[in-house]
């Protein structure tokens, strides 16, 4: 199944195969990703589109996040895609709500999509509102 979001940008995509228990999670366009149970649970299109499959849907929870969403929750779900410092380490995707001040304003410096960047900012005057610090 393939959803259009032209109105709402995604910023999380995933399914949960309830027969296996594991959650998948595509992070960019053509991420495509697949349990490894019977069931066969995928999900791709990252923050692009939706698409999602299984041998039996009625057996996954689709797991959507959108920028419009309450933003406590969308800054637990947003992620950045990291290689460390000097840029050698293996990705990992860290949700905005856990990346260093210092780094977020590094991301700003240098740049990326409109919407990714809206939402580094929004994060830092979430941060400075309710006190937070990182």
């Amino acid at each position: 199944m393939t959803t259009g979001t032209n109105e709402r940008q995604i910023v999380y995509n995933a399914v949960k195969c309830l027969e296996c228990k594991e959650t998948i999670v595509s992070y960019h366009v053509h991420d495509f990703k697949k349990c490894g149970c019977s069931n066969a649970a995928t999900v791709d299109g990252g923050t692009y589109y939706l698409r999602y499959g299984a041998v039996d849907m009625n057996r996954v929870e689709l797991k959507t996040i959108f920028a419009d969403d309450d933003f406590s929750l969308v800054r637990e779900f947003a992620v950045r895609g990291s290689r460390g410092v000097d840029g050698k380490q293996p990705l990992t995707w860290i949700p905005i709500s856990k990346m260093e001040r210092d780094h977020i304003e590094a991301v700003l410096e240098y740049g990326g999509a409109d919407w990714h960047l809206d939402l580094l900012r929004k994060e830092l005057n979430y941060r400075d509102k309710n006190g937070i610090e990182y």
